[in-house]
């Protein structure tokens, strides 16, 4: 059986995106499953656009992913030689020419070609064929080298997501492979690379559809073997239009600073083009144990953040408190959150996370018990009624000497609320307001346990 070797191959002209992470997580699976090799590697043939800085946003979406790479990253302008080496090897074959075509000279056959009502295309000047006499070649001029794509004839593969997919090669004019400068053009590169590092199966955005006939005809010519393709569907907003910034964050990188975690996200782009039955909750090693080809789907996703929330908070509630207190302490000392003397993070975490979505939910809702409370005179004089005053101050006074645990300050509580004939709400939403400053907390008692009887008493003084 063939050693499946898969790849990753995103141009560092921006972020990586949700799409660009969903294709890096299908070949890093596809690989895993069969045991083969993950390549990643960076498409930085494109001098104007590409960056540094977006060469790092890959990285480092890639690696809060978790999404590690066997081999790699290798840079294509590090290869220029031997890009230049395959040029000059379809050269001497006759694969390839050159043509001193200027872009103006280019420009104005497509026109032609557009106003006849045909599609826009190089016309093939100079073009070697068998009996053909070529133009003298214009001296000072640096020619592009095209490839001689077949006239004519058709280009089919069997597409794993879309199925059998064929362009006719006349619809496909003499690509340029080479610059005037020498620098190869994308397609030629995509063709060696994936040669050179004996790529099995090519899963990438159905926006590189047309670019696959063209990259086919470049294999068959050098005498490589081809891989499998795929191509996947893009994402959609909930509204089914293209996903974009107006939707939400598109850069993966936003999501952790959204506090959303790493697992949550695999898996749920995981369901955004492959099922497994109805199995909507798994780990990636689940994921690469299930992953295969057949369960593609050919139809575009739409991203549900609701969904993505839903699952977060999943994967919260399994989280260990200790690498959530991690996230959270950052957020909430920039909300002027003290620690010194206050409960411990991690068990005010446990508390809360029932009903937390993200991080950034948790940690908002945790800053109650991290800041002096300001209870609202209104709200106070709704809730701290004469007829309730007597048994907080019945509260305040078993408080000294109650053993400080949720079970016992439960206890307690009702035992007041029986001695003073009160319903459980009447008593807990003082309670509640005085201690922390506002209504809605998890059950009082556990409140009341975290915060410790100095700052529960020393509150309830404050104000009974």
């Amino acid at each position: 059986m063939t050693v499946v070797r898969t790849r990753f191959a995103p141009s560092p002209t921006g972020y990586l995106h949700l799409g660009g992470a969903r294709t890096a997580l299908y070949s890093w699976a596809y690989a895993r499953h069969f045991g083969g090799t993950f390549v990643l590697r960076i498409e930085d043939t494109d001098l104007e656009r590409s960056t540094p800085e977006a060469v790092q946003a890959i990285l480092d979406g890639m690696q809060w992913l978790g999404l590690a790479h066997d081999e790699g990253p290798f840079y294509q302008m590090q290869r220029m030689d031997r890009y230049r080496e395959v040029v000059g090897q379809m050269l001497a074959a006759g694969t390839a020419y050159q043509c001193y075509c200027s872009p103006a000279e280019v420009e104005a056959m497509r026109e032609r070609f557009r106003a006849a009502g045909e599609k826009p295309r190089y016309d093939g000047t100079w073009r070697p064929e068998d009996g053909k006499t070529l133009p003298v070649a214009p001296s000072g001029v640096q020619p592009v080298i095209r490839f001689k794509n077949p006239l004519d004839g058709d280009v089919t593969w069997n597409d794993v997501v879309k199925g059998t997919i064929t362009i006719g090669n006349k619809e496909l004019d003499d690509l340029v492979i080479a610059r005037p400068d020498g620098t190869p053009t994308y397609n030629f590169c995509v063709a060696v690379d994936d040669w050179d590092m004996q790529i099995t199966h090519v899963l990438r955005g159905d926006d590189h559809v047309n670019n696959t006939p063209r990259q086919i005809n470049i294999l068959r010519a050098i005498g490589a073997p081809l891989p499998q393709y795929g191509h996947l569907p893009m994402i959609l907003g909930a509204d089914g239009e293209k996903l974009s910034k107006r939707h939400g964050a598109v850069s993966v990188m936003d999501y952790p600073e959204q506090g959303y975690l790493p697992e949550a996200m695999l898996n749920y782009l995981a369901r955004l083009g492959w099922s497994h039955g109805n199995d909507e909750v798994f780990t990636m090693d689940q994921f690469c144990e299930w992953f295969n080809l057949e369960h593609l789907t050919a139809s575009a996703a739409r991203f549900d953040h609701e969904k993505l929330g839903w699952l977060n908070n999943h994967y919260i509630k399994l989280a260990d408190n200790e690498r959530l207190a991690g996230l959270a302490r950052p957020r909430m000392q920039a909300e002027g959150a003290s620690f010194d003397g206050a409960p411990s993070l991690p068990a005010v975490l446990a508390l809360m996370k029932e009903r937390s979505n993200t991080v950034v939910e948790l940690a908002d809702a945790a800053m109650l018990f991290y800041r002096t409370p300001n209870p609202d005179a209104a709200l106070l004089a709704q809730h701290l009624t004469d007829a309730v005053r007597p048994a907080l101050v019945d509260f305040a006074a078993r408080c000294a000497d109650v053993e400080w645990t949720k079970p016992a300050l439960a206890a307690m509580l009702k035992e007041v609320l029986v001695a003073h004939g009160l319903k459980m709400p009447l008593m807990a939403m003082p309670l509640r307001l005085l201690v922390t400053g506002q209504l809605q907390t998890p059950a009082i008692d556990a409140v009341l346990e975290l915060f410790g009887r100095e700052v529960v008493c020393a509150r309830l003084q404050k104000f009974i």
